[in-house]
């Protein structure tokens, strides 16, 4: 039988509780430690009895206090450090004098006078309200700048998800463009069944691109039929010049990853591969498991650069830095973005990033669900040393609606060399192949 397992709760989850618990919890603390002093003495058990009414006494007095630090602890130092003070002599004075008062009706024969009684609690008292009063505000303290950790990070996350975003629209236009120049092109020359066919596929991957939020993340599997749309437009104004292949490794399809991650290098490589050459180019994209990493390579067969490069050195290209830049929101130091390229031809790209699928993200969000208390109270007159936290849950991704199967082609596995209509070579291929950015 499986153990169950128990998950901590954080103490101060419910605030209203965790007061409580710290005021009683301490102030029988000290009746504990009074008492055993007392009897380490050997005074007589009848002392447990004034004892306890101080005990008691001293209970209700804290948490008089904590109703008027309840409204200093938002006031200018000087004014709450002030008022602490007054307010602590005054506590501690009364406190002292409900001991002596309960110390002479009890022992009414004794010969010690109300004064010196009162002098000998006063110092006593004060100590131990002194130190109440400086755990509730280290208490406080704690706790405000947890809440201002929590809003640091709720802000942080908010820019980051506006970066991603800028950064993803930065992808559109460019691609846009070249496709509407190329419906435009298509139009003037009357090829009015190829320019249908690229509208209608240009609809439906705008279709498939806009249904994902612009900061989630998408499976493999959907953005690799991202890429099938997309490149079902390109072969429509490259034809048989753009040969593409993939090899998706099925331990990954449902790895996440930032969408619209490859579409950018996709179309680097065709604009620096394929448009340069009169016979075109083959681009590959492949993915792996290798541990607990996913490692996606695109290569083409272009002309290249000369030498390789690391992209953390330097970015080449509006696209690559976009994604290098989206790599390092999403995933911080832990991935890899690399660029290669031989003398003898042909450029690859590599990115490498932490294995991580949809039901994961979801496990994680419901044991952190359950970690937390849903019965906290986070009201009660001590609002001050619970006031409300931020909380930081991770976005978890969207699911993708099916597409009709009128307009969404399925995607290939294994090696594919694309798909999509190929309308005959005509004058207006060789006219939309040179009219991109």
């Amino acid at each position: 039988m499986a153990a169950m397992q128990i998950r901590p709760q954080p103490f101060f989850n419910n605030k209203n509780r965790a007061f409580w618990n710290l005021q009683s919890a301490g102030w029988a603390g000290a009746l504990v430690l009074r008492a055993i002093s007392g009897i380490a003495n050997q005074v007589p058990l009848d002392f447990l009895v004034p004892v306890i009414i101080s005990t008691i006494t001293g209970y209700s007095i804290s948490l008089l206090l904590s109703v008027v630090y309840k409204n200093l602890i938002h006031r200018k130092p000087l004014v709450m450090w002030g008022t602490t003070a007054f307010m602590l002599a005054i506590a501690a004075a009364l406190f002292a004098f409900i001991d002596g008062w309960v110390f002479m009706i009890l022992n009414p024969a004794t010969e010690v006078g109300f004064g010196s009684l009162f002098l000998a609690n006063l110092y006593v008292d004060i100590t131990m309200l002194g130190a109440w009063s400086a755990l509730y505000y280290a208490i406080n303290y704690f706790l405000r700048v947890e809440e201002q950790n929590d809003q640091l990070m709720q802000l942080e996350t908010q820019a980051t998800r506006a970066q991603l975003a800028m950064l993803r629209y930065q992808l559109n236009p460019h691609f846009l463009f070249n496709t509407l120049n190329s419906i435009s092109t298509l139009v003037l020359l009357r090829q009015t069944e190829p320019a249908n066919a690229m509208i209608s596929r240009l609809s439906s991957f705008l279709r498939h691109t806009l249904v994902n939020e612009v900061h989630s993340r998408v499976t493999l599997e959907q953005e690799v039929e991202t890429l099938h749309l997309y490149l079902d437009i390109e072969k429509m104004r490259f034809e048989e010049r753009l040969r593409p292949s993939f090899d998706i490794d099925p331990a990954v399809r449902d790895a996440l990853l930032p969408s619209l991650l490859l579409q950018p290098l996709v179309e680097n490589a065709i604009k620096y591969a394929v448009t340069p050459k009169e016979e075109g180019a083959d681009i590959s994209v492949s993915a792996k498991l290798n541990g607990d990493t996913v490692e996606i390579v695109v290569a083409d067969t272009g002309p290249g650069k000369n030498g390789p490069v690391n992209t953390h050195a330097s970015s080449t290209g509006v696209g690559l830095g976009n994604i290098q830049e989206r790599l390092n929101q999403a995933y911080g130091e832990a991935h890899r973005f690399e660029i290669v390229s031989s003398a003898g031809g042909g450029f690859t790209v590599k990115i490498a990033f932490p294995f991580e699928t949809r039901e994961q993200i979801e496990r994680k969000a419901i044991e952190d669900a359950q970690s937390s208390d849903p019965s906290a109270n986070r009201g009660g007159y001590n609002e001050a040393i619970f006031g409300e936290h931020a909380t930081n849950g991770e976005i978890l991704p969207q699911p993708v609606d099916q597409l009709n199967a009128g307009s969404n082609p399925e995607p290939n596995s294994g090696n594919d060399t694309g798909s999509g209509a190929k309308p005959a070579t005509s004058p207006a291929v060789a006219t939309l192949q040179h009219k991109e950015i």
